[in-house]
């Protein structure tokens, strides 16, 4: 069995080193361990690898709490200490920014930390009848597999949601099209949890009499979906209150259906406000410009400082959330909300926004190219913030932003989002040079 040290993580949270100066990855080691690994993968480049026995563990190995840890796909980095995976993901937005776009940030902001377990107030599980397993599966997909890992219990979910989990399998199993119904969606709220079963077939009488009763004993709202998110309706209750989160900092409360799109981190999500609004530092009498601006979760804010804010979205339904979020808070004057295909942006529709005294752009993992590329003379605002999911798309747009459109890159850090996994949320400041 091959031995070797680890040099560091890579961005997925696989150990690092080079074997006879060819690169191999290994699940589940850590930077400074020496391990034993078996390759599971040959590239021409590079090498896959499991990870056999620990000969020499870092300071920094924990015990993982889920006994699910290692088959289940929903975490990578539960044997790494909470503390010590922010510092490795600030590592991973530097690399990414010197090795794509060579740029440094002139300072890098302290790591948003949060609560490390039962972050997870979203969240999609998969659903299976697999007979030979012993009948119905419900959880997260298994690491790097269609199949579905067996959760009783999940150490990233909320306590309450976790618990739910051994009901939903005999809840599942109990109704007429158990083969029938690939996932459940998760929401929570602050006093709300939505449970949306995906039904591919419709329910019988009796199953809407064993959901409802379940709604009714574990105190949730059961939905159905029967086919795009658009068909999701309530089942039980019929009438009930609604999902919502709020922003006490900013006297914001924000409305929203169990799947739109949120972030599923609470905690987080205020925080990484809190540090847009510092670098954006929205006045009285701006005009500044939220693109990518989903159900108005930065453009309230935003407008709760006095500026008037543009937020632009690619979804309809989101947009008209955003508007009916604004008219709830009292900032729909200070507000306009339109529905655009941004990965298209040119400067002729950005032109079209007006003055714009500042701009946030907050896209998915795609990141934001044609909105970089399309900025010019007549609409380059002095200052941008930029909230990223994905540190390699961040980086090739600060290359334009820093070598074609003259900004400097001000900060960047990371908020971490997903603790427990290696996705790394990042927040940078741009501004003319």
């Amino acid at each position: 069995m091959p031995v070797a040290v680890i040099e560091s993580l890579d961005h997925e949270g696989r150990g690092f080193t080079r074997v006879d100066g060819k690169a191999v990855f290994v699940d589940g080691a850590l930077p400074g361990e020496t391990v034993e690994y078996r390759v599971v993968r040959q590239r021409p480049s590079y090498d896959l690898a499991e990870l056999e026995r620990v000969l020499k563990p870092s300071g920094q190995r924990v015990v993982p709490p889920c006994p699910h840890y290692g088959t289940c796909g929903g975490c990578s980095m539960q044997h790494f200490d909470s503390v010590a995976q922010a510092a490795t993901k600030q590592r991973v937005l530097e690399d990414a920014l010197w090795h794509i776009a060579k740029v440094t940030p002139a300072v890098m902001y302290p790591a948003i930390h949060g609560p490390a377990w039962g972050y997870r107030y979203r969240a999609r599980i998969g659903v299976r009848m697999v007979p030979s397993k012993g009948g119905v599966l419900i959880g997260f997909h298994e690491r790097r597999s269609s199949y579905i890992a067996d959760m009783q219990s999940c150490a990233v979910l909320p306590a309450h949601v976790s618990a739910l989990l051994p009901a939903l399998h005999e809840l599942v199993a109990g109704l007429s099209i158990p083969d029938r119904l690939p996932q459940i969606e998760i929401a929570v709220s602050e006093d709300i949890t939505v449970l949306v079963f995906r039904n591919l077939m419709p329910f019988t009488p009796q199953d809407i009499a064993r959901l409802a009763a379940f709604a009714d004993a574990h105190g949730v709202q059961v939905w159905q979906q029967p086919g795009s998110p658009a068909t999701a309706k309530p089942l039980h209750p019929k009438k009930g209150p609604g999902l919502a989160y709020t922003l006490p900092e900013f006297d914001v409360t924000l409305d929203f259906l169990p799947t739109d799109f949120t972030q599923v981190n609470v905690d987080i999500n205020r925080l990484l406000i809190r540090r847009s609004m510092q670098l954006l530092d929205p006045q009285p009498g701006e005009r500044i410009a939220d693109l990518f601006c989903g159900l108005g979760n930065f453009s309230l804010p935003i407008a709760r400082r006095g500026a008037h804010v543009i937020g632009v979205e690619g979804s309809d339904t989101l947009v008209a959330r955003a508007l009916k979020n604004a008219r709830r808070n009292g900032l729909a004057e200070r507000t306009e909300f339109y529905a655009a295909n941004l990965f298209e942006t040119t400067e002729d529709s950005l032109a079209a926004l007006g003055r714009l005294d500042k701009l946030l752009i907050d896209p998915p993992r795609e990141g934001a190219i044609a909105v970089v590329k399309a900025l010019s003379e007549q609409q380059m605002p002095p200052r941008i913030v930029y909230v990223s999911c994905n540190p390699a798309t961040l980086a090739r747009d600060a290359a334009v932003l820093v070598r074609e459109k003259g900004y400097v890159l001000r900060g960047a850090g990371i908020a971490n989002m997903f603790p427990q996994t290696s996705h790394v949320e990042s927040i940078a400041l741009f501004e003319r040079g």
